[in-house]
């Protein structure tokens, strides 16, 4: 397993401790690599300026008077001043007269340059004899009184510097593994305290999984990522809560519906099976009505598996891409219908072109229930008004109207005014009426008649235009045709 996967498959926890100390061991290491080459440095030039600083001149002119480059002496030989440095004298040759400190200067290229007077001083590190690394400062000087062009080497050892620079170093580690163990303790503990939430949530989720409880809910105060999550998962748990429940209301509310048209369906067809079986005729006007009824029922039947078919759909799900059709034309072949179902009332119609972004056949059944609801609650010989302005739809009839306290509840799944109980329907063509308005992005509403007279107003609002797109050609049918 590559080191990647291995990362990945540590829990997050650990994984966020363990990117917080690598993220605090790399700013640790940089603070103490800038700050050990930093002391150095500095340490490097306040030796430098100790080497050039250094009054060698006065220690060596007693050498050069007694000709020390000419008769080489022994350090022994010499008096060594207090200079707590080495001090040596050179000439362009090489050679060299020792004149302080504790050990001999090996001769470099540079201290002969330095000595010749092709450099007027320099700074270079040699390595003694003896094995000891010395900082070197070698400048030029002139012997008085008879001009002889000389080098004078200064030299300190660098375990001045270096070792300061060890316990620094040392130190430095020191400080830097605690930093990285302490930042790798508080990544833990943050990660953990952090995480609280996430574990409560992983919890609720595995409470509803197992148990299938969607009243669980969790703590969702302050306005972090943290708290948004946990609203979010509330949020959702209620939704869930609020489908389940209508999809059960549903279920009931089909149950109910469906139980009488079968219990009427399984009487009538008992009553002709009995028939049949005893050998006693049925009246033929009784089995005609019988045979009628049995009909009806079947097609109220179809009609309410139909809607419940209709309304099973998800809100999001459409049986065919949208187009742009004409809503002028389906409000007319929804009233060509609409009259066959009452012809002894009397339509008027004012329909003025409209397009609109939908599904023909789904605006045609919800225009054509909202018809039927008019013709319905008319009574006999009146009037039904349709118009079709701007994009408004109205469909006004002249029959009881509706209550106001009825009136929130038009749009409701199965719901049926006290008045319609005895009625034929099912209670869910105004639902699928307000859900086809809405997936064209319009809105349904149910008012009183707005002149105060007899009977109910229906209004459709579409959102739209009064000529079709001009980049897409519009059909006969009544809908613009693919390109």
């Amino acid at each position: 397993m590559s080191p990647a996967a291995r990362f990945r498959a540590l829990p997050l926890r650990s994984r966020l401790a363990l990117l917080v100390a690598v993220a605090v061991a790399v700013a640790v290491a940089a603070v103490a690599a800038v700050s050990w080459v930093m002391v150095r440095t500095q340490l490097t030039d306040q030796l430098n300026r100790s080497l050039m600083s250094t009054n060698a001149t006065a220690q060596a002119g007693r050498s050069l008077r007694e000709g020390c480059i000419v008769q080489p002496t022994r350090p022994e030989q010499q008096i060594a001043g207090n200079l707590n440095a080495t001090v040596q004298i050179v000439d362009a040759n090489g050679r060299h007269c020792w004149v302080s400190g504790r050990a001999t200067l090996p001769v470099t290229t540079l201290d002969r340059e330095v000595a010749a007077g092709e450099r007027t001083s320099v700074l270079h590190d040699v390595t003694t004899t003896d094995g000891i690394d010395m900082r070197v400062y070698t400048m030029v000087v002139t012997s008085q009184p008879s001009g002889q062009i000389f080098a004078i080497s200064v030299a300190k050892p660098l375990a001045d510097i270096d070792k300061p620079l060890s316990t620094l170093a040392w130190v430095l580690l020191l400080v830097s593994g605690v930093g990285v163990v302490g930042a790798g303790a508080a990544g833990l503990w943050v990660a953990r305290t952090g995480l609280r939430p996430v574990d409560e949530l992983t919890g609720a989720v595995e409470h509803i999984a197992r148990t299938e409880d969607l009243t669980v809910r969790i703590p969702d105060t302050g306005d972090d990522e943290i708290a948004r999550l946990s609203r979010s998962f509330n949020s959702m748990t209620s939704a869930l809560a609020s489908s389940r429940d209508r999809q059960a209301q549903l279920i009931a509310d089909a149950g109910h519906e469906l139980r009488t048209p079968l219990t009427s369906l399984r009487t009538n067809i008992e009553l002709l099976a009995r028939s049949e079986d005893t050998g006693r005729p049925i009246p033929p006007q009784d089995r005609k009505e019988l045979l009628a009824s049995v009909k009806a029922q079947m097609t109220e039947l179809a009609s309410l598996i139909g809607d419940l078919q209709e309304l099973s759909r998800p809100d999001a799900a459409s049986p065919g891409p949208l187009q742009v059709v004409a809503l002028h034309d389906i409000a007319g072949s929804a009233l060509s219908r609409a009259r066959l179902r009452g012809p002894e009332l009397t339509f008027t119609a004012d329909l003025e072109p409209w397009y609109v972004r939908g599904e023909a056949p789904a605006l045609e059944r919800a225009l054509v229930n909202i018809l039927d609801n008019a013709v319905k609650f008319s009574p006999p010989g009146g009037a039904v008004e349709i118009a079709l302005r701007g994009g408004e739809l109205t469909v006004r009839d002249h029959g009881p109207g509706i209550p106001a306290e009825d009136l929130p509840h038009v749009f409701d799944r199965f719901w049926r005014s006290p008045s319609a109980r005895a009625l034929p329907g099912s209670g869910l063509g105004l639902s699928i009426v307000a859900r086809t308005v809405r997936h064209t992005g319009g809105t349904a509403e149910l008012r009183a008649a707005p002149d105060g007279g007899p009977g109910a107003q229906a209004v459709l609002r579409f959102p739209g235009a009064p000529t079709p797109p001009p980049q897409s050609p519009y059909g006969s049918d009544g809908v613009v045709a693919d390109q």
